[in-house]
């Protein structure tokens, strides 16, 4: 059992290859089978080629680094934020009295909504876009936080609390520990909705970035530079999310100990 166990281990870093294999399959029969303009369905062959040249012209590079730098400041801003206040809405139940009505409102309204008065509010420029992926980021890793601290045993606490240890040994040796495997797995999800929160607010103003790009084809009729933007963003994405996983295994080895 150990032995075909390991077989199909060995095959698990072939599957992404082979499911994109036949993506890229059913996409060029789709385009070819219907026979789609380019404009509304180009085939894998045009995106690859268009990629190309805006890897050549270099508007790729700059307008991804662009949106990278907002998903980065935006995420390492919305966690921090998180983590700060959830740790306090964690200890306080008062605090999460006054604050959960606020912050479940924030939730209701749509990103989308409120991010042109945003940009309305703080100009078009890359602020907009930090406080916007800021803003994504923030509820998930904050309820993981709360649910994290909150999910250490009374009992450890009392046990640190009669060796006489302090606030800051609790926290360092105890809350943070526990509750961090619950608070990467919310960054994990902040660190995928981090790039929706940028080319949200790329789509409603700006003059940079992959969201920039995607108006620009759009305008154009230049579909092929939109899946160009789209799969740079779903890579951006991707990687993001495989740092932060591998982030976690590092930091979780006690738990496979």
């Amino acid at each position: 059992m150990s032995t075909l166990t390991q077989r199909i281990a060995s095959f698990r870093p072939w599957l992404a290859f082979f499911s994109l294999a036949i993506f890229l399959l059913l996409w060029q029969a789709i385009v070819t089978l219907a026979r789609l303009p380019a404009f509304i369905l180009p085939s894998p062959a045009n995106v690859w080629t268009r990629f190309l040249r805006a890897l050549a012209d270099g508007s790729l590079l700059t307008h991804s680094g662009v949106t990278l730098l907002e998903v980065l400041v935006g995420l390492l801003a919305g966690s921090l934020a998180a983590t700060v206040i959830g740790y306090a809405i964690a200890r306080s139940r008062l605090l999460e009295n006054l604050l959960a009505p606020f912050l479940v409102a924030s939730q209701a309204v749509p990103l989308v909504a409120i991010a042109p008065l945003l940009v309305i509010w703080f100009g078009a420029g890359m602020f907009s876009k930090f406080l916007i992926c800021a803003l994504i980021v923030f509820f998930p890793v904050l309820v993981n936080t709360v649910v994290g601290v909150r999910s250490v045993p009374a009992s450890l606490h009392d046990l640190m609390k009669s060796l006489r240890a302090s606030q800051t040994q609790i926290l360092l040796n105890l809350e943070i520990p526990a509750a961090l495997p619950v608070f990467l797995g919310g960054l994990r999800v902040g660190a995928a909705l981090s790039v929706i929160g940028a080319v949200v607010g790329e789509l409603v103003g700006s003059d940079g970035g992959l969201g920039f790009l995607i108006n620009v084809g759009r305008g154009q009729y230049d579909t092929a530079l939109v899946f160009v933007s789209v799969f740079m963003l779903i890579a951006m994405a991707l990687a993001l999310y495989g740092i932060v996983s591998f982030a976690e295994k590092k930091l979780l080895v006690w738990q496979e100990r």
